[in-house]
């Protein structure tokens, strides 16, 4: 699809609300929900069925099967990435974040060697916070986990200028287009720095995060400051969506529809199907950002209205 196509009035894919599933993340870990996918053949079952609830889009990251520790190896990715392009239509997000403790060299090796659809791209460099997260479990199912959880009170995830660049030169001319990930005010300006030197070009595919320790809170002025800012630098060339971590998930997807914008659920951003109530799996909380959609008179994104409203290259474009 051409850079330069726009939608028109007539567009039938104009005004629907795209869905966004995040399979697994790598920021929970397996002691904290039974229902966390780990192994190739949950992660694919998990994601052919986030689609099949209306998910337009497929963020995906791989993790060890006997660990559930996060890993962003090419082969890893492999052992399911092929499964699920065969068995839906949903377009393939990979992640060029993988784990904060990782360099950009490894976690960029996966979107470099599929060149999926999109590719999800951090912003700017935050304190990551997890470590709150600990005294909430008495014991953990692997040893990893608690240290992992332990050492985010000293922990940067960074994403430099220079590892932007780096992202951009190094999967740009693959056609893959990006998610960039906002997780605070700041990281917008980064972008629109990115877009007046003309690294990137519209529409961009912003995604908004909120409730992580580090980045922007979830106070609905939060969300709407977000807002405010990205439609002042970018205007008509680009598409909003949110995601919400933990239990301000769904209330931030209702915000974000009621505007008009995007929105991504999954188990990498919250376990939560509602107060107390562990969502079993992601197509539990793609079906409840449907009710919300639906709720309020709007439309659910197909996968092929999401390539028409993001301009991808489309499913037939990638190397798995």
């Amino acid at each position: 699809m051409s850079e330069t196509t726009r939608l028109t009035s007539g567009s039938s894919a104009k005004g629907k609300i795209i869905i966004t599933c995040a399979i697994t993340g790598a920021i929970h870990t397996p002691t904290m929900s039974p229902y966390l996918p780990i192994t190739p053949d949950e992660i694919a079952a998990e994601a052919l069925a986030a689609a099949e609830a209306g998910a337009a889009i497929l963020h995906l990251h791989a993790r060890d099967p006997e660990t559930g520790k996060p890993d962003q190896t090419p082969a890893a990715f492999a052992k399911f990435l092929p499964r699920i392009k065969q068995n839906t239509n949903a377009a393939i997000n990979i992640t060029t974040g993988g784990s904060p403790y990782m360099k950009v060299e490894e976690r960029v090796k996966p979107a470099a060697t599929f060149k999926p659809e999109v590719a999800s791209l951090n912003m700017g460099s935050i304190n990551f916070g997890l470590y709150h997260l600990v005294d909430k479990y008495k014991e953990f199912k692997f040893d990893w986990e608690k240290p992992h959880l332990e050492a985010t009170r000293d922990l940067v995830f960074r994403n430099s200028f220079k590892d932007i660049e780096y992202i951009l030169s190094t999967c740009y001319d693959n056609g893959t287009r990006f998610e960039f990930e906002c997780y605070d005010i700041a990281h917008l300006y980064n972008l629109a720095h990115f877009a007046d030197r003309g690294l990137v070009k519209p529409p961009f595919f912003v995604q908004s995060v909120f409730g992580l320790l580090g980045a922007i809170g979830t106070h609905p002025e939060d969300v709407a400051h977000m807002k405010r800012t990205a439609d002042r630098l970018f205007g008509a060339n680009y598409r909003w969506s949110v995601l919400g971590a933990g239990s301000s998930q769904l209330r931030i997807a209702a915000q974000a529809a009621a505007l008009g914008g995007n929105i991504r659920v999954g188990l990498e951003d919250s376990l939560w199907a509602g107060k107390g109530k562990l969502a079993k799996s992601n197509a539990d909380q793609v079906l409840l950002a449907r009710k919300i959609i639906e709720g309020l008179g709007m439309e659910v994104a197909t996968p092929d209205d999401a390539r028409e409203i993001l301009q991808l290259k489309g499913g037939d474009m990638v190397a798995f």
